[in-house]
């Protein structure tokens, strides 16, 4: 099985950035009369010019590649020494090599580009159809010189380049921070505010069926809370922990599951109208307690966006290689603007005056689908809104 190909356009990039380079390849140029010079990207399979500085029409370009088995830098990578040809007819080892033969060269030069960590870059090469004097302490020092110069400014190309993703993860990190502690506050605020009036209202009253209305409006200000709580910990986890973890095996009782949170929701909206339509069968690997929290998760969101004279349906099915699951509402569709943030934190597809949560269901979802290898997936119309997880088997 093939390996994809490296992608060398940031190295590509990374030389280009050094305003050094052009007058390195220019003086390497004018001090050994070498009519090609380049900065090369070398790697166990590929070839490629980072910097290029060529007045004999070789005919290369930054980017440029040659097949590495025809170069004499894929021998330099592998010793990490210096090849040096003054003459190639004249060269005991490479007058019959098949590089100045295929390429036309009479003198060569290459110094590898070794970064201070110890790795290989590339080198620093010239080469000329005509014969020239470089094996000499002075050509040998200049461009030894100036390969340590290039490695010193890829690392601290490197480094900042480092530095700037680790400031952008702090700044979003931050910006995360901030958006979490003000919606927890703002919707922790009421259902927190409702078992305060109601412990009030309790210690005013006898009526038993007062005091009973009572704990039943806390005991669903609780469960609020306890559900913020959740997606808390879930959001927490996930982030610290790399993703959400799943506790994954052969589910035989999905269906029932899945069919246990429709009827619970059917039961907390018993307004609203939630159809299901399960083909499932034999166990199917999973976690089953996460697939029933995205379901959840997914109708209620469908019951909170959706139009409220128009049905929520559930669809899951079994193929031979994938499972599908699907939640489907009719009403006003989601922005194309707010679609494509849909699945991050905080991010909500409207902003009803009643609706609750932090705006993290979604974002799990994601999560739980990603942790399963999986995929979920929005479609949004004047129709309908579709969320589609699906997952190979």
């Amino acid at each position: 099985m093939s390996s994809m190909p490296q992608d060398f356009s940031k190295d590509v990039a990374a030389i280009a950035s050094i305003a050094a380079v052009p007058t390195i390849l220019d003086v390497v140029c004018r001090t050994t009369g070498m009519g090609f010079a380049a900065v090369a990207r070398v790697s166990e399979d590929r070839w490629v010019a980072c910097g290029v500085r060529d007045e004999i029409g070789f005919g290369l370009q930054p980017g440029g590649e040659l097949k590495i088995e025809t170069t004499i830098c894929h021998e330099i990578r592998e010793h990490r020494a210096v090849v040096v040809i003054d003459n190639v007819a004249e060269d005991p080892i490479y007058r019959t090599h098949h590089t100045p033969q295929m390429y036309g060269l009479q003198s060569y030069i290459s110094i590898p580009i070794i970064l201070p960590d110890g790795r290989f870059f590339g080198t620093l090469c010239a080469i000329d159809p005509r014969p020239r004097s470089l094996n000499n302490p002075a050509t040998l020092g200049m461009f030894k010189l100036f390969a340590e110069l290039i490695a010193f400014h890829l690392d601290a190309h490197q480094q900042l380049a480092a530095s700037q993703a680790s400031l952008a993860s702090e700044v979003q990190n931050s910006e995360i921070r901030e958006q979490f502690i003000a919606v927890l506050g703002h919707d922790l605020r009421n259902p927190v505010a409702s078992v305060a009036a109601g412990l009030n209202l309790l210690d005013r009253t006898e009526d038993i069926a007062k005091i009973r209305k009572l704990t039943g409006m806390m005991r669903h200000s609780l469960m609020r809370m306890s559900g913020l709580i959740d997606d808390v910990l879930d959001f927490a986890r996930g982030r610290l922990g790399g993703g959400i973890q799943l506790d994954r095996g052969d589910e035989p009782e999905l269906k029932a599951m899945l069919e246990q949170v429709v009827g619970e929701l059917r039961s907390a909206h018993p307004d609203r109208e939630v159809l299901s339509e399960f083909d499932l069968s034999g166990p199917i690997d999973c976690d089953g307690a996460r697939i029933a929290q995205m379901l959840s998760n997914l109708v209620a969101n469908g019951l909170t966006h959706g139009a409220e004279d128009r049905p929520v349906t559930v669809r899951a099915h079994r193929a031979r290689d994938y499972f599908e699951l699907s939640v489907a509402n009719a009403g006003e569709p989601i922005p194309l603007v707010v679609r494509k943030e849909l699945f991050k934190p905080f991010v909500r597809a409207s902003a009803k005056p009643s609706q609750q949560g932090l705006g993290l269901g979604l974002s799990i979802c994601s999560e739980i689908a990603k942790a399963h290898g999986g995929t979920l997936e929005v479609v949004s119309d004047a129709g309908e809104t579709r969320f589609t997880f699906r997952m190979p088997l």
